[in-house]
C-alpha cells in the first residue's frame, strides 16, 4: 500500500500535520542530502549526483538574505516590501537567539535566500514492511544508514517508490521544507518560507541547527528525537522571549501544540495496537487483513472523537488519508512513546542552553541516549 503526501504550503504546526512538514514531525528533516552531494557526486550512478544539479543550481541562485530589503518599486508602503523586511528581521533576530543564548552552531546558515517556484524543497521517499514496523533503510558514506531518501524532483520519488513496492514494502512520499547540511554548505532560507509564523520559523532554524551542532552517525533515532525536543522547546522559548506568556502569539502557539499532541497520541495509539498484531501467530495474509480493519476501525473513532479531541478543522484530513506502516513509522521515528529526551531533560534540571552544551559535549561513538545522560551526569 502507496501514498504520496500533499506537497502544500501551511502556516502552521497543527495544519501541517497530514503533511508532515520538516519543522514537525516534522517528520522534519532530510540531514543528509547535500552532504551526500558533496561526497558521491564523483560516484559514477550515484543518486545524489543526478538530485545534486537541482539543489546546486538553487544554492548558486541564492543571494544575501538584506537583498530583500531593496524596494525596487521605491514605494516605502509596498506590501511586499514590507513583508520582506519582517521576514529579514524575524530571521536575524531568531539566529541570534540560536546562536548566543541558546549555543547551537550557526556559522552562515540561514544568511541567503532563494527564490522557489514552489512551496517544498524536496520529496522524501520513506518505506516499512506490510506486516510489521521494520523500518527500511538506506547506507550512505560519512553519515551511515539513514531511513529516508530525498530527491528534488517528484518524479525521482516516484520511481524509488515504485522500486520499494516491488519489494511488497508500504511507502510514503512527504515534502519537506529544510534540512542541514552539517556545515558542509550554508543552508539557505527559501521564499515559501516567508509565509512561516515566527514560532514555526524558530523552530525550523533551531532544529536543523541542532543537527548540524549534535550527529551521531548511524544514529537516525536519536538525532531526530533530540532535534525534534530542542526545536520545540527553543521555539517555545523564543516566543516567551519575544512576545510573553499573555500574547495572542504565544497562546495560538499553544493551542496548535495541544491539539497536535493529541493528534500524536491518537496515532501512537493506533501504532501499539497494530503492533500487538503484528507479534501475534497469524500469518502474513491474516495480518495484512486484519491491519486493513484496525485502520479503518481507527478511523471511525477519529471521527466520532474528533469534536472532543481537537479545535478546529485541521485534523479531519485523517479521515482520507491513506494509512500505511510507512506513514505511521515516521512518528515512531520522531515521537517515541517514552519521551526520553523530554523526561531527560526534565530530570537534569538544566536550562536548554546547558541541556545544548551538554549535548555538544557527548562522544560520536555509543548509544546516544546512554552517552548524553552520562554528560548530563545522570
Amino acid at each position: 500500500m502507496s501514498s504520496e503526501q500533499c506537497f502544500s504550503s501551511q502556516t502552521n504546526r497543527e495544519s501541517s500535520t497530514l503533511c508532515l512538514r520538516t519543522t514537525t514531525p516534522s517528520p522534519r528533516s532530510l540531514v543528509p542530502f547535500l552532504l551526500l552531494i558533496a561526497t558521491c557526486s564523483l560516484l559514477s550512478g550515484c543518486y545524489t549526483l543526478k538530485q545534486g544539479t537541482t539543489m546546486l543550481g538553487y544554492l548558486s541562485r541564492a543571494v544575501p538574505l538584506e537583498s530583500l530589503l531593496e524596494n525596487k518599486t521605491g514605494n516605502a508602503e509596498d506590501s511586499e516590501a514590507e513583508k520582506n523586511r519582517r521576514f529579514v528581521e524575524r530571521i536575524q533576530d531568531i539566529r541570534r537567539y540560536a546562536t548566543e543564548e541558546l549555543g547551537l552552531n550557526l556559522g552562515k546558515n540561514y544568511t541567503r535566500y532563494v527564490k522557489i517556484d514552489r512551496d517544498y524543497l524536496a520529496a522524501v521517499v520513506s518505506a516499512c514492511a506490510a506486516d510489521s514496523f521494520t523500518r527500511h533503510e538506506w547506507k550512505y558514506p560519512v553519515v551511515g544508514s539513514l531511513p529516508y531518501k530525498g530527491f528534488f524532483k517528484i518524479e525521482d520519488a516516484r520511481k524509488e517508490r515504485e522500486k520499494l513496492e516491488k519489494k511488497g514494502l508500504d511507502v510514503w512520499i512527504r515534502g519537506v521544507d529544510a534540512f542541514s547540511t552539517l556545515g558542509w554548505f550554508r543552508d539557505p532560507l527559501y521564499s515559501y518560507m516567508r509565509d512561516y509564523p515566527p514560532d514555526r520559523l524558530a523552530d525550523l532554524i533551531i532544529h536543523e541547527s541542532l543537527h548540524a551542532t549534535v550527529f551521531l552517525k548511524g544514529q537516525a533515532q536519536f538525532n531526530e528525537e533530540l532535534a525534534e525536543f530542542v526545536g520545540s522547546e527553543g521555539a517555545r522559548l523564543y516566543m516567551v522571549s519575544r512576545y510573553g506568556t499573555d500574547s495572542p502569539e504565544y497562546g495560538n502557539m499553544l493551542a496548535n501544540e495541544a491539539n497536535y499532541k493529541r493528534y500524536v497520541t491518537f496515532i501512537q495509539g493506533l501504532i501499539r495496537e497494530l503492533n500487538d498484531m503484528y507479534e501475534s501467530e497469524r500469518n502474513i495474509e491474516e495480518k495484512l487483513s486484519e491491519k486493513e480493519k484496525i485502520i479503518g476501525a481507527s478511523k471511525e473513532r477519529f471521527a466520532a472523537e474528533y469534536e472532543n479531541l481537537f479545535s478546529g478543522e485541521g485534523y479531519r484530513g485523517f479521515l482520507d488519508l491513506p494509512v500505511n506502516n510507512a506513514y505511521l513509522e515516521l512518528y515512531r521515528l520522531y515521537y517515541t512513546e517514552d519521551s526520553y529526551i523530554a523526561n531527560l531533560f526534565a530530570r537534569s534540571g538544566k536550562s536548554l542552553p546547558e541541556f545544548i552544551a551538554a549535548a555538544k559535549s557527548i562522544s560520536k561513538k555509543g548509544n546516544g541516549r546512554e552517552i548524553l545522560a552520562q554528560a548530563l551526569g545522570l
